[in-house]
């Protein structure tokens, strides 16, 4: 069992409660979400963020919600048009994961369909990093490496993806 699990389900047994709703009441929900694994050689091209809580860097591909009627496929290429204005291709399903964590001490249950894919546009892979926009936030995409992602500060998220890279 992974440490992020352990500590989920240390989370889960501590506050039973907080995980039944979250955001004003709302009933806590599952969310599909779609992530594209694009690849430069041996790295992959992540986000990266921070827990302030857990005090922990995290990494994770580039992607989004699944929309009612839409495709897991669709949304992986609606995702990456919409945050880095690039158009992908040979989208292809590596698989599906559940993730089951907590972040800035929310609670968050996702299942994850992983795609592979490539940019269209060839000068992307030259970039060492991509300027993205989410809605009204604006940050960077970076490429990283297998060893920078299991030993540096941003571990990769969620630690399923490791069976498909």
């Amino acid at each position: 069992m992974s440490f992020e699990l352990d500590l989920f389900q240390e989370e889960l047994r501590i506050k039973p409660s907080k995980f039944k709703t979250f955001d004003m009441g709302k009933k806590a929900r599952i969310r599909p979400i779609s992530i594209c694994l694009l690849r430069r050689g041996e790295e992959i091209l992540v986000h990266e963020a921070y827990d302030s809580v857990k005090e922990r860097g995290f990494a994770r591909p580039l992607g989004g919600g699944i929309d009612f009627g839409e495709t897991g496929a669709a949304a992986a290429i609606r995702e990456i048009k919409e945050e880095l204005g690039a158009d992908i291709t040979e989208v292809e399903l590596l698989g599906i994961v559940e993730n089951i964590f907590v972040y800035e001490d929310k609670p968050g249950h996702e299942i994850v369909f992983v795609y592979d894919g490539r940019f269209v546009d060839q000068s992307l892979y030259g970039q060492e990093s991509l300027d993205v926009v989410e809605g009204k936030r604006q940050f960077k995409a970076v490429w990283r490496s297998p060893a920078a992602l299991r030993n540096g500060p941003h571990r990769l998220v969620p630690e399923q993806i490791w069976d498909f890279l």
